[in-house]
């Protein structure tokens, strides 16, 4: 069998395992995405892709090659969520959520930093300062993937969700800066010169520029879109935009010394927000968006289902330390929330519950991640006690956003419409 057939195969395979596996996760009332996370699990290189039969699981070497179609859904997810940042909406909400977005971030560094050194101190052998600095800053990172999917699914509405999906866009904002802040005085400890580029200058230009690229895409958008008139060529043109935004930020420079490069997160937000501000139709095309990138989405969980390490279970230092990490992590985001939600006086649901839908972690936490590695030793670990937390995040925290939006009364429990029901009254009614 051919390379193609087999990629092909295992990604058809990939999709229908994940839909197959939400019919299930449907009847105990779980949210479709922890299903395509555990069907990512059960194809992924550790169970069925180890037969390294072609076209039946994933193998390791796959998954390399499906980095462009998590790369894609992680674009368009932002491009989604920069449609939260209409200006209509944020002068409601803009100021309490950039307070929240701020303080939860920096409170929960703050925490699994100060519980980590401590732990350091305890296993100093498992655990260097370098590395508890360092998963004091991943520790920042929301999953904006999984609070969407799961929002999207049950059409949550309400307070809680008008004032979440801003917060996880400003929550990575902020964890960029504060990961390129301890990443660069983690380098340091480790090599005793304090190297003040990389600790302050260039996490700001990535934000700068990120912000920058996704304004000036946005414009270009914005005046593209008016010279067509059709909905599947409006369709086709939001979808070159989010494709090309990605693809720029994916470039990197130096000039003078000083690295520059782009978060193709916050380039896609701002994609979003300016196309949403300044395009009269935006809203339907942002939903025809949504329809076209539906199995795509489907395919990115169940691909980083597939990307779980299961063997960071092997390590006993790794599962101590990620849950010490995971529990301090979770304290941090739940009162982070609800001390900052409480000063900016917001709705008493969003104090109650908000913290608990911002506990999901993946693909931003990962990044940090890999990018730690270059600590060496110190990194590796970081790297394992991430993608044990992920592992962890990821099956538990959708549902856990799910109950939270639930008893906060975003989600309303009633029977969902069958399309294929409705259309075979239609039919029968003609």
């Amino acid at each position: 069998m051919s390379s193609t057939a087999t990629i092909l195969l295992s990604l058809s395979i990939a999709l229908l395992a994940g839909l197959l596996l939400s019919r299930l996760a449907r009847k105990l009332k779980l949210p479709a995405v922890t299903a395509y996370l555990i069907s990512g699990v059960l194809i992924g290189p550790f169970l069925l892709g180890a037969i390294n039969i072609p076209g039946i699981g994933i193998t390791h070497t796959q998954l390399e090659s499906f980095g462009i179609i998590s790369d894609l859904a992680l674009g368009f997810i932002a491009f989604s969520m920069g449609n939260e940042f209409r200006l209509a909406q944020l002068k409601k909400i803009g100021k309490q959520a950039t307070i929240i977005g701020v303080f939860q971030a920096i409170f929960t560094t703050i925490i699994v930093d100060v519980v980590l050194i401590g732990l350091h101190f305890i296993m100093p052998d498992k655990l260097s300062l370098s590395a508890a600095l360092v998963l004091g800053a991943v520790a920042t990172a929301t999953a904006p993937a999984a609070t969407l999917m799961v929002v999207k699914q049950y059409k949550a509405k309400g307070p809680v969700t008008d004032i979440l999906l801003p917060v996880v866009a400003l929550d990575d904002a902020v964890g960029l800066v504060v990961f390129a802040i301890s990443f660069g005085v983690a380098k340091s400890l480790n090599s005793g010169a304090i190297d003040v580029l990389s600790v302050v200058l260039e996490p700001v230009i990535e934000v700068i520029a990120s912000l920058a690229l996704g304004a000036i895409m946005g414009a270009l958008f914005t005046f593209c879109e008016k010279f067509f008139h059709s909905r599947s060529k409006r369709m086709a043109v939001s979808v070159t935009f989010v494709m090309m935004t990605v693809a720029i930020s994916s470039l990197k420079f130096e000039v003078f010394g000083v690295h520059i490069g782009f978060s193709s997160l916050l380039a896609c937000m701002m994609l979003g927000t300016m196309f949403c501000n300044f395009c009269e139709v935006s809203e339907e095309l942002m939903d025809r968006a949504d329809r076209w990138t539906a199995p795509i989405l489907v395919l990115f969980f169940v691909i980083s289902g597939a990307e779980l390490e299961l063997s960071v279970f092997a390590d006993w230092a790794v599962v101590v330390i990620g849950l010490v990490y995971i529990a301090s992590r979770s304290v941090g985001k739940y009162f982070g929330a609800g001390i900052s939600a409480r000063a900016s006086k917001c709705d008493e649901n969003i104090i109650k519950y908000l913290g608990i839908t911002l506990l999901p972690q993946a693909g931003v936490a990962l990044g940090m991640a890999i990018k730690a590695t270059e600590l060496g030793p110190d990194g590796n670990i970081v790297r394992n006690i991430t993608l044990f937390a992920v592992l962890v995040y990821e099956l538990v925290g959708p549902y856990l956003t799910k109950v939270a939006l639930t008893k906060a009364g975003d989600i309303k429990e009633h029977e969902r419409s069958d399309a294929r029901k409705e259309h075979l009254e239609s039919k029968a009614a003609k």
